[in-house]
């Protein structure tokens, strides 16, 4: 029975006495008897103290006993609970809270917390799961962290002085970015709508990554690379280093960034530097200055660089469809507005031997079709000197420069040498065009090369939706302009329909005839034509074309040796290739040409000129590309030399051949018998006594008639003809 202790003032109950207390080093005399009367008091304070305790009785009163347990046992309570506390206990809560934010497995192999000086939180093993359904088990997760590190001033923010947090530690981050061949990514979080506007009044005070890894394997782009990311210094000058290696679009890649603080990106007074240098395959990229607001993509002062064999292979880096070039060499300077765009000023430098400037400005989301975001670009550009030749990918070609030449485009170009066919016959990709809606204006002011009868160029070009609008290409021929409005709209994933309206306004036949190198000429040429078609490059829509091209020129002169080699008069054409033309009084020229389903019908082609009329009559395959053509020129006056046949051009465009008519061979070998028995009479196959007044008039005629049918009006006027004047 308790006489009101909790035991015996003795040690014969198993309590320890004062001696042996003392011994034991743990409590002062007295022992643990005291205390344990002084809690059972406070159990039950209605209980009076033992007599013979008068150490208790001296000590305190009841009401100071209460007092300290009412701070005693809460602390008692908080010790126990710190010495068996364990911060996992948390980690169901933190990981089902983590993959509510981002529709993904969330899970974390430890949690701890301190409280010196500020709250820190350290995660351990944290990972972030691949999609439940996605294909490919063996694949390493989307993300992991070996072990990061957050402090946060909790104390500063209570008391209204916002959330500060000195450090941020990320050890050894992992991220795994991938795609499947049917589109299926990783990467596409279901994240929360309601996200936090206070996150940027968050104060970061270092931010530390060490060892951290990007992976990104993207079968579309033909990509598997990996970025090794770290962080060097503190504070402000920190730097974000990332070195990348693997392979871009079937080609290799390496790459290395410095870049500013992470902690200084939303820092307005701390412009974010960057050095950038990537090469992919043969093309390089240099990207180097600062930008004030790099969150916002805003406010650059950055100079970028692009070179390489071929512009084309910038079409996996820009996201946009550009043609196969020569080698180029651009610079210019990034303009930031914002994500929404990005401006490309002071954009110069040369492709191939044209040189090159002017403005492109690129929206990235300017339209959103199908869940996916559209760009949309704009371009203004000159350029001084331009090879057309240089811009030939345009129309599908093959530009041929050689001298700086990949082993890739050799090949191309040897292939395209090698082809018996002239024509681009590289099938339009209706997908790429339809990849990004482009505006285009470009003005040439001198076109270079010797055989180009072409003065200087203007094209104004849209992209919308894969159709493709040219109003106009415009070049200029001399004081006269060749004009060509382009429609081209997709009809399939492989084919388009294509219809070309031509006008030729007063075209020059002195700059015409300069490109031959040989003939000469004055006076203009106009005319009218149009061009419908369906297929899947330049050689099947003009292999399946219909139209027609009226052509015609009153007035003017051409040299001589053009009409005389069709009428093989051999000492006019020798004198003038010699370096003595001659010229000839052009009275007329007409064209009328028929185009159905690839054939290219001469209905009427006659040149009438002072010395002769000279008509052409057959028709040119533009789906075998072969050429089936007939001249024949007739001396207006009497003439001895001249072999009023006809001469044949035939072959294909890339091999054309030229040849004289069966006639003039048997003429020939009469004129051989009969100089064996009696050389005079061997002029006499030779002999034209000249056209009749009916034939002088014919041309005009045909002028007249062409005037009169649809579209005529653009054709000159039929002037009088030499006989009627007489």
């Amino acid at each position: 029975m308790h006489t009101g202790a909790l035991w015996p003032e003795g040690g014969t109950d198993g309590a320890p006495n004062a001696s042996v207390q003392q011994e034991s080093g743990h409590f002062k005399p007295g022992g643990v008897r005291p205390v344990a009367n002084m809690i059972a008091q406070l159990i039950w304070p209605d209980r009076e103290p033992p007599v013979g305790d008068c150490r208790f009785g001296g000590m305190a009163n009841p009401r100071t006993l209460r007092r300290l347990a009412w701070f005693g046992v809460p602390i008692v309570l908080l010790g126990i609970l710190v010495a068996v506390w364990n911060w996992d206990w948390f980690i169901p809560i933190v990981q089902s809270r983590a993959s509510a934010a981002i529709g993904r497995p969330v899970t974390i192999g430890h949690l701890h917390v301190r409280f010196d000086p500020f709250i820190q939180v350290v995660a351990d093993d944290i990972v972030v799961a691949n999609p439940p359904d996605w294909p490919d088990k063996g694949d390493p997760p989307l993300a992991s962290i070996k072990s990061l590190t957050i402090q946060a001033d909790v104390f500063r923010y209570l008391h209204g002085g916002g959330l500060v947090v000195p450090l941020v530690a990320i050890d050894t981050p992992k991220l795994f970015v991938a795609e499947t061949k049917d589109g299926e990514a990783n990467f596409r979080l279901a994240t929360s709508s309601g996200g936090s506007k206070s996150s940027s009044n968050v104060k970061i005070g270092n931010l530390r990554i060490s060892d951290g890894t990007v992976h990104a394997v993207v079968p579309k782009l033909k990509s598997n690379f990996t970025v090794q990311v770290d962080t060097r210094g503190e504070g402000r000058d920190a730097k974000l280093v990332a070195e990348a290696k693997g392979t871009y679009a079937n080609q290799p890649i390496t790459g290395t960034m410095v870049g500013g603080a992470l902690l200084s990106l939303r820092d307005k007074s701390n412009p974010w530097p960057i050095d950038l240098k990537m090469a992919n395959g043969p093309t390089h990229v240099e990207v180097k200055g600062t930008v004030e607001e790099p969150v916002a993509f805003k406010g650059a002062d950055v100079r970028v660089r692009f070179y390489g064999p071929d512009m084309g292979l910038l079409e996996p880096l820009a996201g946009i469809p550009i043609p196969a070039t020569p080698p180029y060499d651009m610079t210019g300077k990034v303009d930031l507005e914002g994500w929404d765009t990005i401006r490309l000023n002071d954009f110069r430098g040369r492709v191939g031997n044209s040189d090159m400037h002017g403005t492109i400005v690129m929206k990235p989301g300017a339209k959103e079709e199908n869940g996916k975001y559209k760009p949309e670009v704009t371009m203004d550009l000159r350029s001084n000197r331009v090879d057309l030749t240089d811009f030939a990918g345009f129309l599908g070609a093959t530009p041929h420069d050689t001298a700086h030449a990949t082993p890739e485009q050799r090949r191309e170009i040897a292939k395209a040498n090698a082809s018996p066919r002239l024509l681009p016959d590289k099938r339009i990709s209706v997908p790429r065009l339809k990849w990004a809606d482009i505006h285009v204006k470009f003005h040439g002011d001198h076109i270079v090369g010797r055989s180009m009868p072409l003065d200087d160029v203007t094209v104004v070009a849209d992209v919308v939706n894969g159709a493709i609008n040219v109003h106009p290409a415009s070049f200029g021929v001399g004081k006269g302009r060749l004009i060509t409005d382009l429609d081209l709209v997709p009809v399939s994933d492989r084919n388009v329909h294509a219809r070309a309206d031509i006008r030729m306004q007063n075209l020059s036949v002195s700059r015409l005839m300069q490109a031959t190198h040989t003939f000469q000429g004055a006076g203009t040429i106009s005319g009218v034509g149009a061009i419908d078609g369906t297929g899947d490059s330049v050689a099947s829509l003009l292999g399946n074309g219909n139209g027609e091209m009226k052509m015609a020129m009153a007035g003017g002169d051409l040299s001589a040796l053009l009409v005389d080699l069709t009428g093989l008069e051999f000492g006019k054409a020798l004198l003038s290739a010699l370096g003595m033309p001659q010229k000839t009084a052009v009275q007329c020229f007409v064209s009328d040409l028929l185009l159905k389903r690839g054939i290219l019908d001469f209905r009427v082609m006659t040149l009438d000129t002072g010395e002769a009329i000279t008509n052409v009559g057959g028709d040119v395959n533009l789906r075998d590309e072969a050429i089936d053509l007939s001249f024949k020129t007739d001396s207006k006056h009497f003439s001895i030399g001249s072999l009023p046949t006809r001469i044949h051009i035939g072959g294909t465009f890339k091999d054309p051949s030229i040849r004289p008519g069966a006639e003039v061979a048997a003429r020939a070998g009469a004129a051989a018998g009969l100089a064996v028995l009696f050389a005079p009479l061997a002029i006499l196959p030779t002999i034209q006594f000249g056209t009749s007044a009916a034939q002088d008039a014919r041309c005009g005629e045909l002028l007249h008639q062409a005037r009169e049918s649809a579209g005529g009006k653009a054709l000159p006027k039929p002037r009088p003809s030499a006989t009627s004047e007489r």
